[in-house]
This record gives C-alpha cells, sequence and structure tokens, in this order.
C-alpha cells in the first residue's frame, strides 16, 4: 500500500472569481470531499469584513492553519478533496502546501470588472463588494515554480468545473509519464 497521500485541489482566487461554485462543482463531479473556505473563518473575522474592514495577515493565520487540519484531516482519511481559499499572497500558499506535496494550486483568473459585476449581484454573503479593491491590492497571482492550473473564468462555473475534471484526468495519466500540467487553455 502506498503512503502516498490522495490529492486535494486548493482552489484559489479574489472573491467573487467563482471559488464556492466551481470548488464545489469539481468535487461532486470528482466524487471528492470539499471544503468551503469561508467556514474555516472565526466570526470575528466575518464580523470584520461585514463592516467593510479588510482582513490582516494577523487574522488570515488561523484560518490558513484550519484549513491546512482540513487538508491533513482528509489526506489521514485517504480520501481526495477540494478546497477553497482566496489564498491572495504567495505566503499564504506556501503555508497552506508546507508538507504537503498532495496539494494542487488551482488559480481562478479572474478580470476585476466580471468580479465586481458578479459581487453586486450577489445576495447574502458577507464580503461586501467595497472590499474588493483590497482584493486585488494584496493578489499575487501563482507563479510558475508554484505549478498552478490557471484558469480564466470568463466563462459558466460549469464550463470551467469541466475543464477542471478532464485537467485532473489527463493530469492522472500524464503523471503516469511524469509531466505536469501547467495552464489550460480554453
Amino acid at each position: 500500500m502506498s503512503s502516498e497521500k490522495p490529492p486535494i485541489l486548493l482552489v484559489t482566487g479574489v472573491s467573487g472569481s467563482g471559488k464556492t461554485t466551481i470548488g464545489s462543482l469539481l468535487a461532486g463531479r470528482l466524487g471528492w470531499d470539499y471544503a468551503e473556505a469561508d467556514s474555516f473563518h472565526p466570526a470575528a473575522n466575518i464580523e470584520k469584513m461585514a463592516a467593510g474592514h479588510p482582513l490582516t495577515d494577523e487574522d488570515r493565520w488561523p484560518w490558513l492553519d484550519a484549513i491546512g487540519a482540513w487538508i491533513d484531516a482528509t489526506g489521514e482519511k485517504g480520501r481526495p478533496g477540494v478546497v477553497t481559499s482566496s489564498a491572495l499572497k504567495r505566503v499564504y500558499r506556501d503555508r497552506l502546501r508546507a508538507g504537503r506535496p498532495q496539494v494542487r494550486l488551482i488559480y481562478l483568473d479572474a478580470d476585476r470588472d466580471v468580479v465586481a459585476r458578479r459581487l453586486t449581484a450577489r445576495n447574502g454573503h458577507f464580503f461586501p463588494p467595497e472590499l474588493l479593491d483590497t482584493q486585488f491590492a494584496d493578489l499575487e497571482p501563482p507563479t510558475d515554480d508554484e505549478n498552478p492550473v490557471r484558469v480564466p473564468v470568463d466563462e459558466e462555473p460549469l464550463a470551467v468545473a469541466e475543464k477542471l475534471v478532464r485537467a485532473e484526468h489527463l493530469e492522472a495519466v500524464e503523471a503516469a509519464h511524469d509531466e505536469e500540467i501547467k495552464e489550460i487553455r480554453a
């Protein structure tokens, strides 16, 4: 029996890029465990954002550690999974991937205007559209050395999820030939 842990797909991007929708669709299509990053926020973080205040790094560390604990627990169960997290900065992604080689980074590459329209139309979410600029100000898009799968999110979420499902199956085939997927092209 292999000691290698099953893959965990870390779906990242700014708020409103479609992480929850695409992540849940992806997990459902693959039959993998799923976790939504917002459920790991302490109440104080949600209250702070709902009041229109951006989170600091200090606010984010416990949240990121809780997501990391989910990744570890899912791996210990021997289950593959999908988890979302904005993971805007490299240091956040590094924290989530540290000691976790099974984590694969998926970056939802979203245009600011598209995201602004989505946030304005979104109802019942604690993240106000007024904080969008803080997301883009903090954003450090993944670099090639992070081996991200970059996915433009200018299509409907189901189409994006289907591309990722195909990529996941393709990666399994290519892994047998020692290759990696670095980008999905529309």
